[in-house]
Order: C-alpha cells, then structure tokens, then sequence
C-alpha cells in the first residue's frame, strides 16, 4: 500500500468545510479525475473517475464520521483498494484546516509508475487546493449531513 497526506488552510468556519466535504455529490467540481459520485444512502457512495483513459466505477463505505472532526472510509468489492480519513481542525472562527491521508494500492504498472513518480501526491494536494477555491469563493456550504457513523 502507498500513503498520501496532504492538508490545506481554508478561510472558512470549522462547520462550513466540514459539511462541504459531506457533500459527495459535489466531488467532481473540484476532485481531479472524478466523474460522479452517486451518494447510496448515509454510508455507502459510487464513485465513477475517469484517470489517463482509464474509466474505473467503486463503491466506498464510510466507516467513522463525526461531525466537524473526521470522515473515514474504505473501498468495498471492486478492483480498487483505498482507505483514508479526512479530519478538520479550527484554526480561529473563520479559517480551518482540512487534512487528508489515503492508502491505497497502484494497480497495474501506469498507477505504480505514477505513484512513484508522485503524480498521486500532486492530484490530492491540487484537489485540495480546488476544495479550498470552491468552498471559499461559494462562502457557504452547499448542504451538509451532521449524522454521525461509528466503526462497526
């Protein structure tokens, strides 16, 4: 397995980054690579990502989330191996900082060559640094899910 951590300073409240990140369906404005995630219900997520020609469709299931601290999921069935946690920390009562780490498997000798080569690190961070564009020009979230999910 490979890891990647990247984070990033957003000039929003703790609770406006927090419930954007909910949004899974919102993904693909700024998440490099994602075509659609289809949101299955509270836990469950199907994503469609389209990465050097390659159109790959997994499902993810959250696995711990609560509200305005962390989301932790993994990927369920399919070729794709990936766990990771995103945690959310108050830097003052308008700016956050959002932090990401994620395992994952290369599968075939493109992905590995790309993970190698840091290409995985560069997406995550420029993905983050799309979220903070996003989530800072709207100023407001555009919906949010504060439920909470415990490890089962």
């Amino acid at each position: 397995m490979s890891m990647v951590q990247e984070s990033v300073e957003v000039e929003v409240p703790l609770h406006t980054a927090y419930n954007q990140w909910t949004q899974f369906e919102d993904f693909p404005r700024f998440m490099e690579g994602v075509e659609e995630v289809t949101q299955i219900d509270a836990r469950h997520n199907h994503w469609k990502t389209r990465v050097g020609g390659a159109t790959r469709e997994f499902d993810t299931e959250i696995v711990d989330q609560m509200p305005d601290q962390k989301i932790a999921w993994r990927t369920i069935g399919g070729d794709v191996q990936q766990m990771g946690v995103v945690t959310f920390e108050p830097l003052d009562a308008g700016r956050t900082a959002v932090r990401l780490a994620i395992d994952f498997e290369p599968e075939g000798v493109a992905q590995k060559a790309a993970d190698v080569m840091g290409m995985v690190d560069r997406r995550v961070k420029g993905d983050l640094r799309r979220f903070k564009s996003f989530i800072e020009d709207r100023g407001l979230e555009s919906g949010a899910w504060r439920g909470r999910i415990t490890p089962s």
